[in-house]
């Protein structure tokens, strides 16, 4: 499968519309983008179930700076529309395909589990600073 061109503008649908996308936050200018780039493409086209996508931080600086890039390259995982991977630096072959097995065999509900308990925790801390205001 071929790499999908990220933007803001197909960024939530593209989430939204796979169990799996692997997403590589790049420049052109970045030496180690250009050592991971091969490396991205040469997996997507070995795990074809998953999508793969790129987003290049230059032109698409705004999703980059909501998606909290501060290095690049970036590799962020995205199961069944949640995050649960995000890591800088470029990764070989053999890293990515522990990545990418790691986020298969995740346990989904616990996943979503986790996420409902942070939240309720994050609300509750948010109730508590109100009610001391």
């Amino acid at each position: 499968m071929a790499t999908l061109e990220i933007t803001q503008q197909n960024l939530t649908e593209t989430v939204q519309n796979n169990d799996i996308l692997l997403l590589d936050f790049w420049a052109e200018w970045c030496g180690p983008c250009k050592q991971f780039g091969p490396v991205f493409e040469e997996a997507s086209e070995k795990n074809t179930d998953i999508a793969f996508g790129k987003v290049d931080t230059e032109a698409q600086q705004e999703l980059a700076a909501a998606a909290g890039i501060s290095s690049i390259p970036t590799l962020m995982a995205f199961r069944e529309g949640i995050l649960v991977f995000s890591q800088p630096g470029a990764l070989n072959n053999s890293q990515l395909d522990q990545v990418i097995q790691a986020v298969r065999d995740l346990d989904m509900d616990d996943v979503r589990k986790q996420v409902a308990e942070a939240e309720a925790a994050q609300n509750q801390n948010g109730e508590q600073g109100q009610q001391q205001a």
